[in-house]
């Protein structure tokens, strides 16, 4: 029987796919409480969002994708609305990467587009990769970001990475929804 070797999780983080660290969307959606939490302190949702994010994703790609998700919901805990504004501050913040580029593209397409066209343009996770589902999920979050019912079909409309896509326009949308999650929703969820 082969002994087991334990490794930092820095080494372990760096070391995967050959040496260039996760970029996939992991971090991204798991982040939304921490920018919430910190949403009072952007500079600090942005490095403790990254903080979290490196531990499993150490590309920049991944890490830009969960800082891009804690900064939409630091805007929605903020009750700062929703729309272009919300995607251009948040673009305005990231490190130039394919993240911010789909940012660039997802302000290019109009809410009456609907999620099918949106997913079409950005992707909705055929990557696993951030860049292909941090843009569509917060262009959802931007378009649907005042009824959480409907953000969430929009979302599965995209089809893809739906539990991924799910969660991080979950996490910004019941932030900035003025009725919240719907009780019968909360009551079907699983036991925590």
């Amino acid at each position: 029987m082969q002994a087991f070797r334990f490794t930092s999780w820095e080494k372990a983080s760096r070391s995967a796919f050959n040496g260039l660290g996760s970029y996939g969307n992991g971090a991204a959606m798991r982040v939304a409480p921490i920018g919430a939490f910190f949403s009072r302190d952007i500079g600090r949702a942005v490095s403790q969002a990254r903080a979290s994010a490196r531990i499993t994703h150490w590309h920049q790609e991944g890490q830009s994708g969960a800082e891009a998700i804690a900064l939409g919901s630091a805007w929605a805990a903020c009750g700062w609305g929703g729309g272009e504004e919300m995607l251009e501050w948040i673009r305005g913040l990231l490190a130039d990467g394919r993240v911010r580029d789909g940012l660039t593209t997802a302000l290019s397409i109009p809410g009456e587009a609907g999620p099918e066209k949106a997913s079409a343009l950005l992707g909705s996770g055929q990557d696993v990769a951030a860049w292909d589902t941090v843009p569509f999920a917060l262009w959802c979050a931007a378009h649907y970001h005042d009824n959480f019912p409907e953000a969430m079909w929009a979302t599965v409309a995209g089809l893809g990475d739906r539990d991924t896509t799910c969660a991080m326009v979950g996490g910004i949308v019941a932030l900035s929804a003025p009725d919240g999650v719907p009780e019968e929703w909360v009551q079907a969820r699983e036991p925590l």
